[in-house]
Formats: structure tokens, C-alpha cells, sequence
């Protein structure tokens, strides 16, 4: 089992580096990484590139988690009965790529776009659920971090509720959660002062920064 894990962990972690948000930018001459949050993630594609890039880096990041995971459970590993289990592990190798992407000096999104991917693969009950529990927050406050963080509870409450007693596959939905809370500390900071960043502003790149990105 171990060594089948590994492998998830492994073949996820590879994929999940797949920087999209980092890859669309260099496409337009932008690093990203050195305006608003600084992350590669999918609201900062929309704050410094705008809606087309925001929705490629999103579809990016989900397939970049689907893909590996639909590998292991019904290509790889379809024939065992832990099926669920390795593919949670494969999505966490996933989010760790595009959280910690050895390439970007481990530095990259959040993991939110690969956590939807998460739950697409998993159970399309709570990816339900999650969707449209983060957009009705986001109407309703506007706040994509807040979205994010009650779908990561969300989550693991139902592996809770649908997986009793199997602590294994609740204890790794937790480490989502806890990746979660992690890399949103700043956020979280910002909405408990009242100055979290809400969905719709602008990072407006200086025109003299813009030339030489274009130089480069």
C-alpha cells in the first residue's frame, strides 16, 4: 500500500506543478508573481490578466488534479478496492505541486482551483454542494477567500458524514483543510481586520514594469 501511495503522491505532484496561472502570464509577457498577492493562482490571474486568463488558469488547475486522479482510480489502480483513498492521495500530491512548485522556488497558488478538482473526482454530491455554496458567499460578500475556505470545512465534513469511522480517509481530507487555513493566513488576517481584497479589483502592472516584461 505504501509504495502505491507513493506513487499517487508522486504522479500528482508532478502534474500539479503545472503552473497555469504562471504559464498563461509568461504568454502575455507577465510574471504574475510580482503583482497583486504575488500567487499563480486563479484570482490573481483575474486581478493582473482579467477574465480569458482567469478562466484558462482555472480550468487549468482543475484538470491538472482530475486528470492524474482518474488515472489512478480507473487506469492504474481500477482493479482495488481502495480506489477512493489513492485517489484523494493523488489530489493532495496535486495541491502540492501548484502550492509548493519546485521550479517557482515553492512558491505558487493556493490550491483552491485543485481542491475543486479534488471534489469533482471524489464525489459529485459535494462538488455540488461546494460550488454552489462558495458562489452564493461570493455574491453575498464577495470575498473568493472566504468561498474557498468554507468549501475546504465543507469537505471534510462530508467525508465525515458519508465515510464513518474510516479515519484514514477523514484524517487526509483534513490535511486539505489544514493546507487550506495555511496558505489563506494572510487572507484570514485581512478579514478579521475588515481589509481582505474583494473579488473585481484591479492590479493595474506600471507601464514601465510592462515594457520590460515585454524585453524579457
Amino acid at each position: 500500500m505504501i509504495w502505491r501511495i507513493a506513487i499517487c503522491l508522486i504522479l500528482g505532484y508532478a502534474i500539479g506543478c503545472i503552473s497555469t496561472g504562471y504559464i498563461v502570464g509568461k504568454a502575455q509577457k507577465v510574471d504574475i508573481r510580482k503583482y497583486g498577492s504575488g500567487n499563480v493562482g486563479t484570482t490573481n490571474a483575474l486581478r493582473t490578466l482579467g477574465k480569458k486568463a482567469a478562466l484558462i488558469t482555472l480550468l487549468g488547475d482543475v484538470l491538472k488534479c482530475a486528470i492524474p486522479v482518474i488515472l489512478i482510480k480507473y487506469v492504474f489502480f481500477k482493479e482495488l478496492p481502495e480506489t477512493d483513498l489513492l485517489g484523494l492521495y493523488t489530489a493532495l500530491g496535486a495541491v502540492l505541486g501548484h502550492t509548493f512548485p519546485f521550479y517557482l522556488k515553492f512558491k505558487g497558488g493556493k490550491g483552491i482551483a485543485v481542491l475543486v478538482g479534488t471534489i469533482l473526482t471524489f464525489d459529485w454530491r459535494i462538488f455540488l454542494i461546494c460550488v454552489a455554496t462558495f458562489f452564493l458567499i461570493l455574491a453575498l460578500t464577495r470575498f473568493v477567500s472566504l468561498g474557498s475556505l468554507v468549501m475546504e470545512v465543507e469537505f471534510v465534513i462530508w467525508v465525515a458524514l458519508t465515510r464513518p469511522g474510516d479515519w484514514h480517509m477523514l484524517a487526509l481530507s483534513a490535511v486539505f483543510a489544514v493546507l487550506a487555513f495555511y496558505t489563506h493566513r494572510e487572507n484570514i488576517k485581512r478579514l478579521l481586520h475588515g481589509t481582505e481584497n474583494k473579488i473585481g479589483q484591479k492590479v493595474k502592472i506600471p507601464r514601465e514594469e510592462e515594457a520590460k516584461e515585454n524585453e524579457q
